[in-house]
């Protein structure tokens, strides 16, 4: 093994690890730990008979009985070694004020016993104690802490970010009496639809990659550490994918089939019984516990998931105390960073700080402690346009008005239908050059440059195979707040193709930067990416049945974009971007209906696409304006 492959190999562990890491690194130092807390480990027995290793951090004050705050996690819960102790835990003052701290290796993992399944599915009809899933997994063992650890006060709660936020939601489902309050984060609801690994169907390519390449490793036994991932030069990411090739090529280069859900990704290409078995929203129906969801504006993993929790929760659960906030934050953001800027941009406060101090800290104190006054929101989103939050009664808010914008012709956006003026815009994709998704070049084992859903867009504004639309320059705020849906229509001389949409924020040209960005950044004419989706085109009536398109012919797309809640401010204008790519982000779509794993070189076709704004097909975007 070279020097070169072992540096970056052991860099790339510590991103897949800090990547999806469920505690924060703004929390307790190890001192404060050894000197406060009893490190004991356990191997708690689930009713199928399979042991989980589980490690209890209690406090060492005996005067008082303590709730039980736990994290489940599938990423390690080293250090395993006796006297060795976490540097990072959860939430400083959380920690300061003494919890039973309990963190567990799922089954399968690490040194817990049994057989990893990612995303395990819920069984509903359990008919012995061999139907196990992570609701079972996740009663047995409140069920054993509550009898078994000295000093607990009858009261658990769960936290955990991103695949940790996945268990939280599952331990809602068929709670444990003694489960009184939840904090999914970052909470993985669906992988095919819009969490991680797809977006409507396309493959999140360079996240799915370099996360499968080191997780998707089974272990040969119970073990304390990290697979060895494989071995492969590092250029930039756009750079090493687009010299890749075809998705074929990972197993004949990289995987040799050797990472099973790599494998199974191919052969569940649509939205079968495979990805809806693990699609968590069913499933949350009779919820208890009291719900804290938390998610970042920014993140572009887990953004649907926190969103669709929450409203499934609220919609079947009418009287569950259940809250959202929504920051603007990346993924895990609100543990991991102060919050106070994202790329160029500066959100004038600690926003973490303030979620730590006064919306995680006092929710797990009232419903575990008994402590404070009950949280009086439901819902705080944070308005990335003013940087400031808002209090809701619920979301999408009341006081809304459905607004749309039309295409039309000289690249503008109207605001009456009767405005449009008529046209046809053409040009031709070539999908082995598709459209990079960031101007940053970043090495190709790390993740995805997380910055880019803040990233200034007139990179991609230049391209011929990037349409822009844009408004006139807004004559006061306008407050935008829920899900924007774009219905488009196109067509394509292939029987496949992408269509992503992006909603920008673009600056006055004459803008001065009075502290609203960092780094004495130049605003004036600023393409300030909002939000973006991705549509797999063959998915675009169903996930289960794909559909090619007929060449040539006028197809409709609808696209689904995330929840936003973003001021365009008077003077700025709101545009929209319309492309076929955003490389390697997602992998690049041949153009040819088809399963897109088992694609060759000669699949890559160039096309040639139209967008429509005719009386007859009126391209559109509807979204929510919020009145004061």
């Amino acid at each position: 093994m070279n020097k070169t492959f072992a540096a970056g190999l052991s860099k790339k562990i510590i991103i897949v690890v800090l990547f999806f890491l469920v505690n924060s690194s703004i929390c307790s130092k190890i001192g404060y730990l050894k000197e406060n807390y009893i490190k004991t480990a356990y191997k708690i027995e689930m009713r199928d008979g399979t042991k989980l290793y589980t490690i209890v951090y209690a406090p060492k004050d005996q005067s008082e009985k303590y709730p039980i705050l736990m994290i489940r996690t599938p990423y390690s819960i080293a250090p395993y070694e006796e006297g060795e102790f976490r540097e990072n835990l959860t939430n400083k003052k959380l920690v300061e004020d003494k919890y039973i701290f309990v963190l567990q290796d799922v089954r399968g993992r690490f040194l817990s016993e049994g057989t990893f399944d990612n995303m395990r599915p819920y069984i509903p009809q359990k008919k012995s104690d061999k139907d196990i899933d992570e609701t079972t997994d996740t009663y047995d063992t409140i069920d054993w802490l509550v009898k078994n650890i000295k000093n607990n006060n009858g009261k658990v709660g769960m936290l955990g970010i991103s695949y940790p936020g996945f268990y939280c939601a599952m331990g809602l489902i068929d709670s444990h009496p003694a489960l009184k309050a939840v904090s999914p984060q970052a909470p993985i609801a669906d992988w095919f639809i819009g969490d991680d690994m797809h977006h409507n169907g396309a493959l999140t390519l360079e996240l799915s990659f370099n996360f499968f390449s080191v997780f998707g490793i089974k272990r040969d036994s119970l073990t304390t550490s990290w697979p060895d991932g494989p071995e492969y030069d590092s250029p930039d990411m756009y750079t090493f994918f687009k010299n890749l090739g075809p998705l074929s090529n990972i197993n004949k280069k990289y995987f040799n089939n050797k990472i099973e859900f790599w494998n199974l990704l191919e052969q569940h290409d649509t939205y079968d019984e495979f990805w809806k078995s693990r699609n968590v929203l069913p499933h949350l129906k009779n919820i208890k516990p009291a719900v804290l969801v938390v998610g970042g504006w920014y993140d572009t993993e887990d953004l649907y998931g926190p969103l669709n929790i929450y409203k499934t929760i609220e919609k079947n659960n009418p009287d569950n105390n259940i809250s959202i906030i929504i920051g603007p934050w990346v993924h895990g953001g609100w543990e991991r960073t102060d919050g106070n800027h994202l790329g160029d941009f500066n959100f004038e406060s600690n926003t973490s700080t303030y979620y730590q101090n006064e919306v995680e800290f006092k929710f797990f104190s009232y419903y575990l402690k008994g402590n404070g006054d009950k949280p009086v929101f439901e819902v705080n989103m944070f308005d990335t346009g003013l940087n400031n939050w808002q209090l809701f009664d619920n979301w999408e808010p009341n006081k809304t008005t459905s607004s749309y914008l039309y295409l039309s012709n000289n690249n503008k956006l109207v605001w009456e239908k009767d405005n449009i003026a008529p046209g046809v815009y053409e040009y031709d994709y070539n999908p082995k050059y598709p459209v990079p998704y960031t101007t940053k070049f970043h090495d190709s084992r790390t993740m995805y440059h997380k910055e880019y859903m803040i990233e200034d867009q007139r990179f991609a504004f230049t391209r011929n195979d990037v349409l822009s639309f844009e408004t006139e320059a807004l004559t006061e705020n306008t407050t935008v707040a829920g899900g924007i849906l774009a219905d488009l229509f196109v067509s394509t001389t292939g029987t496949d193709c992408d269509w992503v949409l992006k909603v920008i924020d673009v600056y006055p040209e004459g803008a001065e930067n009075d502290g609203e960005a960092i780094n004495d950044v130049e605003l004036g004419g600023y393409q300030r990416l909002i939000r973006y989706e991705i549509m797999r085109g063959k998915f675009r009536n169903n996930y289960e049945n794909p559909e090619p398109f007929f060449p040539g012919k006028v197809t409709e797309v609808r696209i689904k974009l995330q929840d936003i809640l973003h001021t365009f401010k008077k003077g700025h204008k709101i545009m929209v971007q319309i492309q076929n790519s955003l490389f390697p982000l997602f992998d690049s779509n041949p153009n040819k209906f088809m399963n897109i794993f088992r694609a060759v070189e000669s699949d890559f076709t160039t096309v040639t696409n139209k967008v429509y704004f005719t009386n007859e097909y009126s391209s559109e975007i509807s979204f929510q304006i919020l009145k004061n």
